[in-house]
């Protein structure tokens, strides 16, 4: 990680407050005092501004065969997510563009504009096997950049109009958006969005995910896509110990009284280079709690920060992390929600997209 004799500082609107290097990096920088540190405390740093840099895709289906996933197959119209979510697993995969998991994935953003060209050529081909595609697995669908680009609208235009099977997961609003598309594919049992509400504290959300909607406007989404005919599920996810965890029934509460059916649940997890970065929101934002929550991850993880077995890297496990699974399954029972792992959508009405013809279609 890069040193600096100035201290990381939080960041108005945004989760991380610095920009470490990346594990793949060969080169790193350390930062020196010349003398100057007087003067530069006293100056203003600038706040980072996003950046949208357009990618052409190659492909856009992602295959998934992880035992403790509920899909296998799934699409992410965006690299990086300017929602800025601290806790986000996806931060070390930033690395891979030779970009920071810090502030970097959360103001240098890649958009896919090829993105339904591509997604049209994939489902067109002879071996492709239809199962559900799960949207915003890895960056939210519907981060603010989607705005101007529209390219989770795009893609939903493509499966709509092959009556292909999908699901969303987002925690935006803007979800909203598209419910021109997404209510006509409910009516075929070809989709299903999950709205990702982890607390109902508006104050701690703003400094967890600094530009995801809050989460009273996440509650009414919920509402807004039931009433549309829209099945809806909430996820609450990541749980963090000692943090919001104690939130955890009355978002399944809420969420139950404004519509959704199902639910689902994680614990924090750590991966890579999100270790340090979350350790360091902790120490610029709740200090006086810092030592107890990572001394309770510990505990859930096996003495260590994260442990990425497969059978419990989403849950944990230990003397704290089996109350967190009886408190959610006792809530789960009240409210009468089923597990996502139950979700079904139809397979069987897919239609390959046609190639494009210069003569046109007839039918």
């Amino acid at each position: 990680m890069a040193e600096s004799f100035l201290p990381p500082q939080a960041l108005k609107g945004r989760g991380a407050a610095s920009n470490p290097e990346g594990r793949f990096e060969s080169i790193r920088h350390h930062a020196e005092d010349d003398g100057w540190q007087s003067l530069l405390l006293d100056e203003q740093a600038p706040r980072p501004r996003t950046e949208v840099t357009e990618e052409r895709a190659r492909s856009v289906i992602t295959r998934n065969d992880s035992p403790d996933v509920h899909f296998n197959q799934a699409l992410n119209p965006y690299r990086g997510c300017e929602h800025g979510c601290i806790y986000c697993f996806a931060r070390p995969s930033h690395s891979y563009l030779n970009l920071s998991p810090g502030l970097d994935f959360e103001t240098k953003l890649r958009a896919k504009s090829n993105l339904a060209e591509v997604l049209r050529h994939e489902l067109a081909r002879p071996s492709y096997t239809v199962s559900p595609i799960n949207i915003g697995s890895n960056t939210d669908p519907y981060q603010p950049i989607e705005r101007r680009w529209k390219l989770t609208r795009a893609a939903l235009e493509v499966l709509a109009e092959c009556r292909h099977p999908c699901t969303i997961v987002t925690k935006n609003a803007m979800v909203e958006r598209d419910i021109d598309i997404l209510a006509p594919m409910a009516r075929e049992n070809l989709v299903q969005v999950f709205v990702s509400i982890n607390s109902l504290d508006n104050h701690l959300a703003a400094k967890l995910e600094p530009r995801a909607s809050a989460p009273h406007r996440r509650i009414k989404a919920v509402r807004t896509l039931h009433e549309a005919g829209i099945p809806v599920g909430v996820l609450v996810a990541p749980i963090i110990p000692a943090l919001n965890d104690s939130d955890m029934e009355a978002v399944l509460e809420q969420a139950a009284d404004a519509g959704a059916t199902c639910a689902g649940f994680t614990t924090l997890r750590l991966p890579y280079e999100l270790k340090a970065l979350f350790r360091e929101w902790l120490a610029l934002h709740v200090p006086q709690r810092a030592a107890h929550v990572m001394s309770l991850m510990q505990q859930m993880h096996g003495g260590r920060d994260y442990d990425s077995d497969f059978s419990t890297r989403m849950r944990g496990q230990g003397v704290f992390a089996e109350p967190i699974r009886r408190r959610f399954d006792v809530a789960c029972r009240k409210h009468g929600f089923g597990r996502t792992r139950e979700l079904s959508l139809d397979t069987t009405k897919f239609v390959p997209p046609r190639k494009p013809s210069p003569q046109g279609q007839l039918f």
